[in-house]
């Protein structure tokens, strides 16, 4: 099986090829990176969690009387 399927539009002829050198770097560096956003997204939400738990608990209410309390404004 061929990594990309090249079409002219013009002609509809397909061509079956596997990856330049550069093109495999580039998509290796493109997968790390989205990686990498996976994991700072998921370090944030987990930032915000902590955050939003020690608020709470510091005002003593909980998860859902605090969203009561964001709804009414």
């Amino acid at each position: 099986m061929s990594d990309v399927v090249e079409v002219d539009a013009g002609t509809g002829v397909q061509i079956e090829r596997d990856y330049t050198p550069d093109e495999a770097a580039q998509r290796a560096a493109d997968a790390e990176a989205a990686r990498l956003a996976d994991v700072e997204r998921e370090a944030d939400a987990q930032a915000r969690a902590t955050a939003r738990a020690a608020l709470l608990t510091r005002l003593g209410i909980t998860s859902d009387e605090a969203d009561l309390l964001a709804s009414a404004l």
